[in-house]
């Protein structure tokens, strides 16, 4: 069997493609996220990848979904508002899928954060970098989901895909957050919660990095390095400062 290295991202190290399967290091969490896509392909949620338990190296197997990785070369496929909101669709589409998952009493999960609730099994990590675009859109790099909430995963997903970002600024940046509020069918009980929890996710995934290069710990220390920590730091400022101008948007 030909092995054809996945390059891309930023924590796949040792992930390659033989045939139509993808072949990833599996960690304590594989068979609980085995489960999770098991279960989403059962209800008929095609934003995943399917599950083909483990091979004879020990490795997760995956379904290959040919496509392009948003991020960071085709983005623009994304800045359609149209496209932005089908975003929104897809991450709906998979919490709802989820909301009847139970997981296997002897789950475990990659805990990168403390959780949000238990509302549901979140992604995590739901984010250009993770969407392949093709006929058949969908999300991979399951192996961070774990108990969490809806709207931490959308408010995650909201600073990948607006982005919540200085780059964007701050009129752009509210106009798609409810374009991709909207995509999902957010209610409106919902929104003012969301937008006290944007920047929630970018501290979150700050803090990670910051332990990282504390104690060492790969990749986070190498992400850290690469001036990763100050990105999700200005973005976290950016976000908190403009509070006001997404509950706006958000309500408007």
């Amino acid at each position: 069997m030909i092995e054809e290295p996945l390059t891309g991202g930023n924590v796949n190290a040792g992930v390659v493609r033989i045939g139509d399967t993808v072949r990833r290091p599996a960690g304590p969490w594989t068979p609980a996220v085995q489960a999770l896509l098991g279960h989403l392909a059962s209800v008929g949620f095609r934003g995943a990848p399917r599950p083909y338990g483990l091979d004879e190296r020990g490795r997760e197997v995956l379904e290959y979904l040919p496509g392009n990785v948003a991020w960071p070369d085709h983005f623009d496929a994304l800045e359609d508002s149209a496209a932005l909101a089908a975003v929104g669709r897809l991450i709906r589409e998979y919490h709802d899928a989820v909301a009847g998952f139970r997981p296997p009493a002897d789950a475990r999960w990659q805990a990168l954060w403390p959780p949000h609730g238990d509302e549901i099994i979140a992604h995590h990590d739901l984010a250009p970098w993770n969407l392949v675009l093709g006929d058949r859109p969908a999300f991979i790099d399951w192996d961070g989901a774990g108990p969490g909430s809806r709207l931490w995963d959308l408010a995650y997903a909201a600073h990948g895909f607006v982005p919540l970002a200085p780059r964007t600024g701050a009129d752009g940046a509210a106009a798609r957050l409810r374009t991709l509020a909207d995509g999902y069918g957010l209610a409106e009980t919902d929104r003012y919660e969301l937008a006290e929890l944007l920047a929630v996710p970018a501290r979150a995934m700050y803090d990670l990095l910051a332990r990282g290069a504390d104690t060492g710990e790969q990749p986070w220390a190498r992400l850290w390095s690469a001036g990763h920590g100050t990105v999700w730091h200005d973005d976290a400022e950016f976000i908190e400062q403009r509070r006001d101008r997404w509950r706006t948007a958000l309500l408007a």
